[in-house]
């Protein structure tokens, strides 16, 4: 199954979590004819990663001058002061660019630090309203790692919803908690978006055996009908497990 079949993109595709979200929409941006990526939070530069990149307060006008070489379309607002990132868009400005448009747009809706799990915070994540599918990532390589800031983003965050100790082993069934939960990687959802987990870095037969395990888990979440185990360093999908 390609990445298209595995996500389903369209309208607003908001990505979250830890352990993929860049790599996730440029693999998506790469399978789409037409796509505009951007994002509701800070972004590292993704140049490479569009065909044109447009630093704008008027997305919605970049979009609808797009000509076709444009193809992915990068937008965001501008830069954080002197740092090597970009800025978000408010939530309300993507919702009026999908208005304006019916290419996917892909989103980075929260930060995690390049750490492979993680819970949000207090102002996290940053979804659209008008969301139509919400991505939480993580990486299966997390299983077994401690729980400290190595590898997660906010472990203290994780341990209130897992009641996992700091530096303790991170289990499968804490994934599965932390995607499942509605302080986890059900926060901030739409109540009509689709859901759509991804476990990234599914990289040996090992990891997809613990990928399997833990889609089992998530599956059982009323909200969640399928799981994607995929590389999206690779842009592949590994497989989709269904309930």
């Amino acid at each position: 199954m390609d990445l298209i079949e595995a996500f389903d993109p369209e309208g607003i595709v908001a990505v979250v979590g830890a352990g993929g979200k860049k790599s996730t929409l440029y693999a998506l941006s790469a399978a789409l004819n037409r796509a505009v990526v951007t994002a509701t939070v800070r972004i590292p530069p993704f140049e490479g990663h569009v065909s044109r990149l447009v630093v704008t307060d008027d997305p919605v006008g970049a979009v609808e001058n797009a000509a076709e070489g444009d193809w992915p379309l990068g937008v965001v607002p501008g830069r954080d002061g002197d740092r090597e990132r970009y800025l978000g868009y408010e939530t309300a400005t993507v919702d009026e660019l999908a208005e304006a448009t019916d290419a996917p747009i892909l989103v980075k809706a929260d930060g995690a630090r390049r750490r492979w799990f993680k819970a949000p915070a207090d102002d996290e994540p940053q979804i659209p309203a008008t969301a139509d599918v919400v991505v939480p990532v993580a990486s299966v390589r997390a299983v077994g790692e401690p729980l400290t800031d190595e590898r997660v983003h906010r472990p203290e965050r994780v341990a209130e919803l897992t009641g996992l100790d700091i530096g303790a082993e991170i289990r499968p069934d804490d994934i599965v908690t932390v995607l499942t939960h509605d302080d986890g990687g059900l926060k901030g959802v739409p109540a009509d978006a689709r859901v759509v987990p991804l476990l990234n870095m599914v990289d040996d037969e090992s990891l997809e055996t613990t990928a399997r395990e833990i889609a089992a888990g998530v599956l059982e979440h009323p909200r969640i009908d399928s799981v994607v185990l995929g590389r999206m360093d690779l842009r592949r999908v590994v497989d989709v497990v269904t309930a």
